[in-house]
């Protein structure tokens, strides 16, 4: 027969404690003004990433995909709402602590790879260290041999492939061992066996490195991928 007095005097079982999230988004609104139009691209956003997890936010063109991406990653303020990146607040402070922030926990890979034609494969890769005041060669050239491009560390993006170039860019995003990694259609500009081997790539090195990815693409073969997909249509998330 069980003893009342034990049941009582039992430790209660113990309460399940969600993980906190790593990226939040509250009530993000953007509106861009052409002409006297005013064109709301983002209407009350509210989201939660958590830490390591790998999100695709599909839609389709014109959704605002870019622009919440931008939004997160501290490149386009948001005309209301609020971002928190770790817990600390991605648009407040001085333009020196946000500008710190973004060169110091996050990292960004673009459609266009964005590398700067003058400087090399290792330059370009070295350039976010080199804007925080740091060195980073002999972590530029791990990250390089890392996506496969060892042999092609000198040279300029001309001389590499559509592909290669945007394997530079996943080096140089990681260069400052970022917190979170966004990417902007990082297989737009490649055919789809490249784009495959790349998103491959993509996620496998920031699994390694133990990041936060998100990345936007049109493509929910790709976002298939990943942990998680969201889908943003007409300015707001859709289940």
């Amino acid at each position: 027969m069980t003893d009342p007095a034990a049941s009582i005097l039992a430790d209660p079982p113990s309460a399940v404690i969600p993980p906190a999230p790593f990226l939040r988004a509250a009530g993000v609104r953007r509106t861009y003004h052409v002409g006297g139009t005013a064109i709301e691209v983002l209407r009350g956003v509210d989201l939660t990433v958590l830490k390591g997890e790998r999100v695709f936010l599909c839609g389709p063109s014109g959704a605002g995909k870019t622009t919440l991406l931008y939004v997160l990653g501290g490149l386009e303020r948001p005309d209301a709402g609020q971002v928190f990146l770790d817990g600390n607040s991605v648009y407040g402070g001085s333009d020196a602590r946000q500008a710190n922030l973004r060169n110091a926990a996050i990292g960004y890979i673009f459609q266009n790879y964005l590398l700067l034609p003058e400087l090399t494969a290792l330059e370009n890769v070295c350039l976010p260290a080199l804007i925080g005041g740091r060195r980073a060669k002999a972590r530029a050239r791990e990250l390089l041999e890392k996506v496969g491009l060892g042999p092609r560390l000198h040279h300029l993006p001309a001389q590499l492939s559509g592909g290669e170039q945007q394997r530079v860019a996943i080096a140089r995003s990681l260069i400052n061992n970022p917190t979170v990694v966004f990417a902007d259609e990082p297989t737009g500009n490649l055919d789809s066996k490249t784009g495959g081997e790349v998103m491959k790539l993509l996620l496998s090195v920031v699994a390694d490195e133990g990041k936060t990815l998100m990345v936007v693409t049109h493509d929910t073969r790709l976002a298939g991928q990943g942990d998680r997909m969201l889908v943003l249509r007409d300015g707001m998330l859709v289940d």
